[in-house]
């Protein structure tokens, strides 16, 4: 089981880092697209409201998570008929914290995270720290872009394996798991994964913006979509930058509750 959901564990991580990757060196660039990509990435880090959602595989709902900016932190302690600050994430840059609990797969153990991700005042990614945890597992994450490495922490049957990274480790995925399961045993055969040089240059995100149906009535939203070795990733964000669903591999949704409803 501890083989098992470690896999699980540092695949999820190496295709997050992955894509920060490509945030801090290739987000500016939009290509030809209805949309910015910087003005939905803008909105998402300024949403003044939390984004609460539901997650559903194959159908079946199987967890929660929610998703808040410092910048909403900042307004929920201010008065309602006080106006933000100007400056406000200038000042201390950015701030975005996902959280909360699944239970997927064979996995009958539910699994909760804790993540949190600092972004400069122009939007550069400068630290991630990201908790994961089971009954039987848990796994500790932490990365400075100044230092260009990750420690990953993975504490399980009362003894603790940490490991350093560098940026460049995280273009093979196969390396990452196996550093892992090395010493694990179990029995569990890894699938080969591809070395993938190339995964944060050739990650393309298309943005648009459309109407869609949410409830009764139809809203305008943005839609972010990209690929990841063939696995498409589609992200439907509000006008004011709330996350309203998330559609991942493996028919893993996360909805707002509204967004099915008649």
């Amino acid at each position: 089981m501890i083989p098992r959901i470690s896999f699980f564990l540092i695949a999820a991580f190496w295709v997050t880092m992955n894509i920060l990757l490509w945030r801090a060196e290739y987000g500016s660039r939009g290509g030809e697209i209805p949309v910015p990509l910087d003005l939905v990435w803008k909105k998402i880090l300024t949403a003044p409201d939390v984004s609460t959602l539901n997650v559903f595989q194959n159908g079946e709902r199987t967890g929660f998570c929610e998703f808040s900016t410092s910048i909403e932190q900042a307004m929920a302690n201010l008065d309602e008929n006080t106006p933000p600050p100007e400056g406000l994430a200038v000042r201390a840059g950015y701030q975005i914290r996902l959280n909360g609990n699944v239970s997927l797969g064979d996995f009958t153990n539910r699994v909760k995270f804790d993540g949190r991700m600092e972004f400069s005042s122009v939007q550069n990614w400068r630290e991630l720290n990201l908790k994961i945890s089971s009954r039987v597992a848990t796994v500790g994450i932490h990365s400075l872009a100044t230092n260009q490495t990750v420690a990953v922490e993975i504490t399980a049957d009362g003894s603790t394996n940490l490991r350093v990274f560098t940026f460049a480790d995280l273009q093979n995925p196969g390396k990452l798991v196996r550093a892992f399961m090395e010493n694990s045993g179990g029995g569990f055969e890894l699938p080969e994964l591809p070395q993938t040089p190339a995964l944060a240059q050739s990650l393309r995100w298309q943005a648009s913006r459309e109407r869609l149906m949410l409830g009764r009535e139809p809203v305008s939203v943005y839609r972010l979509e990209t690929q990841i070795l063939a696995n498409k990733i589609v992200i439907y964000v509000s006008t004011l930058g709330e996350i309203l669903r998330v559609d991942l591999p493996g028919g893993i949704t996360a909805m707002i509750e509204d967004w099915g409803k008649p």
